[in-house]
């Protein structure tokens, strides 16, 4: 699959094309300070959250006056395959926010990275990994109030640790 991304015409084809995109954007979350970070998909089982550029990216952004908010429909797949990021976030707790939305909610749940203010990466074919990468305000504030009515209408859940009796 082609890599359009590169070309500078935002266009994502393929599930490589769109990790790097994933990367890039954290990247330049971390670099230009951004304050939060939302992560939605509904189970997160195709994005590259256990690799190291992904974790290096997160490293450089967390910083206790920030915030990300991961939006899904179920969490069992993040609980159970990607282990780097759960001990990421074990140490980032107290800024990582997870929300689990109503089940009725679930097929309208996108598969977005969005950082207020800077960009946007969006599959809009989550089977053939096809998307865009979104940098104008046109393009993010659509997606900035998807995420606001889907976490409205969202549940605390995964919590960092479990307790038994």
């Amino acid at each position: 699959m082609s890599d359009s991304t590169e070309s500078g015409n935002d266009i994502i084809d393929g599930r490589a094309a769109f990790h790097r995109a994933l990367t890039a954007a954290l990247d330049e979350a971390a670099t230009s300070g951004a304050q939060q970070l939302w992560l939605c998909d509904p189970d997160f089982a195709d994005w590259p959250l256990a690799q190291a550029p992904v974790l290096d990216a997160l490293g450089r952004w967390a910083h206790s006056q920030r915030r990300l908010t991961l939006l899904a429909a179920d969490y069992t797949v993040l609980g159970t395959r990607f282990a780097r990021w759960l001990a990421w976030r074990r140490q980032w707790s107290h800024i990582v926010r997870c929300l689990l939305v109503h089940e009725e909610e679930a097929p309208s749940v996108p598969s977005l990275l969005f950082v207020p203010g800077f960009t946007a990466v969006r599959l809009h074919d989550r089977d053939r990994h096809r998307g865009r990468i979104h940098r104008a305000a046109t393009d993010l504030a659509p997606c900035h109030q998807l995420l606001d009515a889907l976490s409205q209408r969202a549940e605390e859940s995964f919590p960092v640790t479990t307790l038994g009796l």
